[in-house]
C-alpha cells in the first residue's frame, strides 16, 4: 500500500476518508457479493494476465472506481484515470498511446478507467475502439445511465457488462466501522455512539463514498461523535425514522391518504420526510405505482404512465435528482380526479372466482387453431367483431354462472366520465337479445 503522504506538501492535505479507505483487494471490497464470487468475470480479471474490457453500471457510490482501483491494484498494472466530464478526444489517445507504450517497453499492462462514460459522444467512444480491439489497454467504463441507450454497440459489444447494486444498510454500516477502527482512517481515535451510526447509514442512501464524507465531515467537529455532531456537520436535521418499525408504516400511510385526499402540499411533505430520512425510493415508487391505479385509475390513465415513468426515472439515475421524478409523480397523483372503480372492478371479478363461479369458456371463444378442435365445435359460430359497424356484435362473452354479473362500475370522476357513458352503452348493446 502506498504511503498516505506522498511528499511533505502532501501531509499537511491528507486524501479524503474515502479515498484512504478504498479497498485494496477483492476481499475488502463491501456489498456486490453477485460480483465478487468464484468464477465471476472480476475474479477472473484479477487472476488472468489477460486483459479485458468491461462497463460497470450502477448507481453512485457503489464502488465503481473502487473495483477498477482493486483490479489494477492486484495485478499491478498501471491505473489511468479519465474523467468523461472534461476529456476529450486528444486526452483518450493520449491515455492509449502512453499505454502501447509502457506495454512494448516493459510489457506492463494499463487499466483504462474511463468514469462517467456515458458522457462521451460517439467520436470520443470510436476513439477508444481500438484500444479494446486490439487489447492495448485494459478498459473499465463506469457509467450511471443505461449503456444501451448511451454507449455505441460496437464498444458495448466487445466489452462485459457489469450492473452494481446499492449498498445495503448492513453493507454501509461495515463501511462506517470499518472507517473508525482502521489505521487508515480515524484509527479508533473517534467514538461514533451508536444513534449516530444510525444517522450516517440513514443519510448515505446506499451511497458509501457519501457515508464516509460525512463521517470525515463529522471527525472533524468531535472525536466523540454522536447524533448532535452528525446533524451539526451534514447541516441535516435527524429525521426520527425507523424502516423497520412504526414510523415506515406511519408515514407511507400517511403518504398515500395524503394522495388520495388531492393534498399535493401534504403528499410532499411525507415524500421529502421519506428521502431525507433515507427510505429506499424503491419502495416510494412502488407504491406511487400501485396508487396510480388504486385510487385514480381510469379517471386519468395517464397518471399511472407517469407514475411508471418515474419508478424507471429512479432505477435508472438514484438519488437525489430522482427526488424530482418522484415529486413529479405525487404531484400528478395527488391532483388527478380519483377513482376506485379499477380496483373495486379486479376485487369483485376475484372475489367471484375464489367462490366458484367460473363456468365453461363459451364454445365459439375457445381456441380453434389445433387439429381436432373443429370436431369438438371449438370456435364455431364466433363473429369477428372487426366485420360489424363499430366493431360490436351482440354474442355470450362470459361464461354463463357470471353473464349477469357486473364487476367494472366507473365514477363520473375526469376522464372516466366519457368511459362510464360508453360502457354503458356497449354493456346494453352486449347485454341485448344475441341477434
Amino acid at each position: 500500500m502506498e504511503s498516505l503522504f506522498d511528499s511533505a506538501a502532501e501531509e499537511a492535505t491528507p486524501q479524503p476518508l474515502a479515498v484512504r479507505m478504498r479497498p485494496r483487494t477483492l476481499d475488502e471490497v463491501i456489498g456486490q457479493r453477485h460480483l465478487l464470487g468464484p468464477g465471476t468475470p472480476l475474479r477472473r480479471l484479477v487472476e488472468s494476465e489477460a486483459p479485458m474490457s468491461l462497463f460497470l453500471w450502477g448507481p453512485p457510490g457503489t464502488g465503481k472506481t473502487t473495483l477498477a482501483y482493486v483490479v489494477s491494484n492486484v495485478t499491478k498494472r498501471r491505473f489511468v484515470e479519465i474523467s468523461a466530464v472534461s476529456a476529450g478526444v486528444k486526452d483518450v489517445r493520449a491515455a492509449i498511446d502512453a499505454a502501447r507504450r509502457e506495454l512494448g517497453m516493459s510489457g506492463r499492462q494499463t487499466v483504462l478507467f474511463v468514469d462517467e462514460v456515458h458522457r462521451f459522444n460517439k467520436a470520443q467512444q470510436d476513439a477508444l475502439l481500438p484500444a479494446v480491439e486490439n487489447r492495448w489497454v485494459t478498459f473499465i467504463g463506469a457509467t450511471t445511465e443505461n449503456p444501451f441507450f448511451s454507449v455505441i454497440s460496437p464498444l458495448l459489444s466487445r466489452s462485459l457488462l457489469l450492473t452494481l447494486e446499492s449498498l445495503g444498510d448492513d453493507d454501509i454500516r461495515a463501511v462506517l466501522e470499518r472507517a473508525v477502527s482502521d489505521e487508515r482512517g480515524l484509527g479508533g481515535r473517534a467514538r461514533l455512539a451508536p444513534e449516530a451510526l444510525d444517522q450516517l447509514v440513514r443519510l448515505a442512501g446506499g451511497d458509501a463514498r457519501r457515508s464516509l464524507t460525512y463521517l470525515e465531515a463529522a471527525a472533524l467537529l468531535a472525536d466523540d461523535i454522536t447524533i448532535e455532531v452528525v446533524e451539526k456537520a451534514v447541516d441535516k436535521a435527524a429525521v426520527r425514522y425507523d424502516r423497520q418499525g412504526d414510523q415506515h408504516y406511519d408515514v407511507i400511510s400517511a403518504f398515500i391518504k395524503s394522495m388520495r385526499g388531492s393534498d399535493a402540499d401534504a403528499a410532499l411533505h411525507y415524500l421529502a420526510r421519506m428521502i431525507e430520512a433515507g427510505e429506499d425510493p424503491r419502495f416510494i415508487a412502488r407504491r406511487i405505482v400501485i396508487f396510480a391505479s388504486e385510487d385514480v385509475g381510469m379517471a386519468d390513465p395517464t397518471c399511472l404512465q407517469t407514475a411508471v415513468a418515474a419508478a424507471q426515472a429512479v432505477q435508472l439515475i438514484g438519488l437525489p435528482e430522482g427526488q424530482i421524478n418522484l415529486a413529479h409523480a405525487v404531484i400528478h397523483c395527488a391532483l388527478a380526479p380519483k377513482s376506485n372503480a379499477v380496483v373495486k372492478a379486479i376485487g369483485a371479478a376475484v372475489g367471484d372466482v375464489r367462490r366458484g363461479l367460473i363456468g365453461q369458456v363459451p364454445g365459439h371463444l375457445r381456441d380453434a387453431h389445433y387439429p381436432g378442435a373443429a370436431k369438438l365445435g371449438h370456435g364455431e359460430s364466433y363473429k369477428y367483431p372487426h366485420d360489424f359497424d363499430h366493431g360490436l356484435v351482440r354474442q355470450d362473452y362470459a361464461p354463463e354462472q357470471i353473464r349477469d354479473r357486473r364487476y367494472y362500475e366507473p365514477t363520473r370522476h375526469g376522464a372516466e366520465a366519457p368511459v362510464a357513458e360508453r360502457w354503458a352503452r356497449i354493456r346494453d348493446f352486449l347485454r341485448g337479445s344475441p341477434s
